[in-house]
């Protein structure tokens, strides 16, 4: 089952209007692949910085939306660069600039160039919870056990 939902993209003056949307690379492809905006130039992330990626583009998401931003598996793998806030949220109502946030945990130096697919776009539909104060709470098999309770510390 396939489900379709419109984002409405306007580039960033100055951007780089020959670099694609962002797309999808197959039919199963859950996010479309985001691009960095150099201007033609490249980005070294040096090991441990942390730099805002542009991308040159603007969305409009439809409310009832968010865009999730992830890192790509290939970047994290070969060269340990990654997305430190992993998924970020792009909401409905914004209308900025649409930048990835980016960190390299390698042991070296990555260039990120113009037009890289740096990051994936994951269009997913929000659900908005009514949050009340209660008196107390059912009880579960876990209980209040925290962060490794139910498996290897």
């Amino acid at each position: 089952m396939s489900s379709e939902v419109t984002i409405l993209v306007l580039r960033e003056p100055g951007a780089d209007a020959a670099l694609p949307l962002p797309e999808y690379q197959t039919s199963g492809s859950a996010g479309a692949d985001l691009r960095a905006d150099l201007g033609g130039d490249e980005l070294v992330l040096a090991p441990g910085q942390i730099r805002l990626v542009p991308t040159g583009l603007r969305v409009q998401i439809p409310e009832g939306f968010e865009m999730q931003i992830r890192p790509r598996s290939s970047l994290a793998l070969k060269h340990g660069v990654t997305l430190p806030n992993t998924p970020g949220t792009i909401d409905s109502d914004y209308r900025g600039p649409l930048g990835v946030i980016m960190i390299n945990l390698g042991a070296a130096p990555y260039a990120i160039q113009h037009g890289e697919r740096i990051a994936q776009a994951v269009i997913a539909p929000v659900i908005r919870a009514q949050y009340v104060m209660a008196e107390e709470l059912g009880e579960t098999a876990r209980g209040a056990g925290g962060f490794g309770s139910t498996g290897r510390a």
